[in-house]
């Protein structure tokens, strides 16, 4: 009885912690705007200076018939079978910010063994993009892996999504695609089977993200609506309305990033909600982009936590 009620004093004050953040969200979102004047000063990596992880791209291959519907394949030296990895950029859904900025980390873990499968997708301001085509372009291309492995050694049981920012959202969005049914805009048939998620400061709490105007208006492009015109919509694109997701993940949220209140709001609302699959670790020298720069000090704790979720 002792051990149960201490269980349950840990879990009403992990609770209690959740509360706070919630109370703290729109402070945190003015942070934002802090957080990019230190950026700006050299203090913390900022969306100015993603041009310093351009890298040499991979493999082109399309998994659809229009102009964005495809990825880079980076494939590392050996025979394989190779783990993979599903990479989704982010840039807050916009059509102004491109798969480009991820070649680096594409790169990094395929120096390390992995497959990288990193996808380009429509996004909000490209026609097609924001609902449902964001999400179906995600999908397809990740269930294009399975194409990909009739040409290439890719080991189909080792299948890790790893995404950054918005893209951390649609990849823990990959996650539950399988508990969607026929009658969502969004649904696809045999969902690609993923073996983990890492999440790297993702953009969860889409209601948070609309009330707080975070990327300004994006998420009513995003999706096609607000929460009270679209809430179908928010049930079957929000992780945080299909918990527990069952899939094993991890959220990685920087200390010096006013972004990772999303992600802990997340994974406190998972804890709640009783998910044991989900996992949070804690940057202390990473702003929001720091995580997708392998020559930071965050590197080595992305690197880490990804392989733990292969084991």
């Amino acid at each position: 009885m002792r051990a149960t009620r201490n269980n349950n004093d840990s879990l009403r004050s992990e609770f209690t912690v959740r509360s706070v953040l919630l109370i703290v969200v729109m402070f945190f979102a003015s942070q934002l705007v802090l957080a990019e004047a230190d950026c700006e000063k050299g203090a913390i990596m900022s969306e100015y200076g993603l041009h310093v992880l351009e890298a040499p791209p991979g493999k082109v291959v399309y998994y659809g018939k229009d102009s964005l519907q495809y990825g880079e394949l980076h494939l590392p030296s050996g025979k394989g079978p190779f783990p993979v990895i599903v990479m989704i950029h982010g840039g807050c859904w916009l059509a102004e910010f491109d798969m480009n900025h991820m070649r680096a980390l594409a790169g990094a873990f395929s120096d390390k063994g992995y497959a990288v499968w990193n996808i380009e997708y429509r996004r909000v301001g490209h026609p097609g993009g924001g609902w449902p085509g964001t999400f179906l372009d995600v999908a397809a291309a990740a269930d294009h892996v399975r194409e990909l492995a009739k040409e290439y050694t890719l080991d189909m049981k080792q299948v890790v999504a790893v995404g950054h920012s918005a893209g951390g959202h649609l990849a823990l969005w990959l996650g539950i695609r399988h508990k969607l049914t026929s009658k969502s805009e969004i649904y696809t048939r045999n969902p690609l089977p993923l073996k983990g998620i890492l999440a790297l400061e993702p953009g969860t709490e889409l209601n948070l993200i609309h009330h707080n105007r975070i990327c300004g208006h994006v998420i009513n492009g995003l999706m096609g609506g607000s929460p009270e015109e679209a809430p179908d919509h928010y049930r079957d694109a929000s992780p945080n309305a299909q918990i527990p997701i069952g899939v094993p993940h991890t959220v990685l949220i920087g200390w010096l990033s006013g972004f990772g209140i999303l992600g802990s709001s997340y994974y406190y609302s998972a804890k709640e909600a009783g998910d044991h699959q989900v996992t949070m670790v804690e940057a202390p020298e990473s702003g929001h982009f720091e995580m997708i720069n392998p020559d930071t000090s965050t590197w080595p704790i992305v690197l880490r936590e990804l392989e733990k979720l292969y084991k």
